[in-house]
């Protein structure tokens, strides 16, 4: 029985350290209200748990479509500042297989230090290469950097995990707006504020059917002002329109539950308002 145990707290030991994961409340629950990760309604078919590691700490988490080879979505706590925008992209290893290294890397370092082939990273996951000479759309953060306070977090918001082919117009106006303009005026007064934002597939692929399109972007925040108070609001856009809708808690998951159509979609923990 004692062996047992054992075999299960170093399992347990061995998942933290880990980048793709089995999941998020054994490795990284830190990015999510009271510790509480979205129901299982957003799972896609073949899905991976990211715990989104940096120079060996954890940022954010990601909830990885392997088929669609984009985010389902990422969930972070927001600590804004300014900063300097990274300009360098990373892949996750660990897509690929187990033995690679646990930490986000440069699709150079994979191919040359690691003798990994474009081919065998690309079957794993989207590449730079997917998102070259786009029309009418670039890559769009779930994630943003902006978000981040310090240039290590906001390096980590570069991984093409986190990255899905947005509506050009709509991440440089109404999203960005939202990201930038309406966060800082909704989480006056937070003490934390934990976020999550998603995309939902849609028909249409970029880069020869390799990576989907989603239909649609949303973002969901739960605030914690004090022991007695916790407020929540939300937003859903349209991939192909530069319009962000604002909706409360309650109002996006009904939305998502009928796009999905897997079942009730539940973002945060029962402590955080619908209303």
């Amino acid at each position: 029985m004692l062996w047992l145990l054992l075999q299960v707290l170093a399992s347990c030991l061995w998942l933290g350290h880990s980048e793709v994961v089995k999941s998020f409340e054994t490795s990284c629950p830190q990015f999510f209200f009271r510790e509480a990760p979205p129901s299982e309604a957003l799972e896609p078919q073949n899905p991976a748990w990211i715990c989104q590691r940096y120079k060996n700490q954890y940022y954010f988490a990601t909830l990885y479509d392997r088929k669609m080879r984009i985010p389902v979505y990422s969930a972070y706590i927001y600590q804004p500042g300014p900063g300097k925008r990274p300009k360098t992209w990373l892949v996750e290893p660990q897509l690929i297989g187990a033995t690679y290294p646990k930490t986000m890397e440069k699709e150079w370092t994979l191919l040359n230090r690691y003798n990994v082939t474009l081919e065998k990273l690309s079957q794993s996951q989207a590449i730079l290469h997917d998102y070259k000479n786009l029309t009418g759309l670039n890559r769009g953060h779930l994630n943003p950097n902006g978000h981040h306070d310090d240039y290590s977090s906001r390096m980590a918001t570069f991984t093409l995990t986190n990255i899905v082919p947005q509506d050009e117009k709509l991440n440089g106006g109404a999203w960005n707006n939202y990201e930038q303009q309406t966060m800082i005026r909704r989480t006056q007064g937070c003490q934390t504020t934990y976020v999550i934002v998603g995309a939902v597939p849609g028909n249409n692929y970029i880069a020869k059917g390799r990576v989907n399109k989603p239909s649609h972007l949303w973002s969901a925040a739960c605030c914690v002002v004090d022991n007695n108070y916790i407020k929540a609001w939300a937003v859903i856009a349209e991939n192909d329109k530069n319009q962000v809708q604002l909706l409360t808690l309650g109002e996006l998951e009904d939305t998502l539950t009928e796009l999905y159509g897997r079942g009730q979609v539940s973002l945060f923990d029962s402590d955080c308002p619908r209303e």
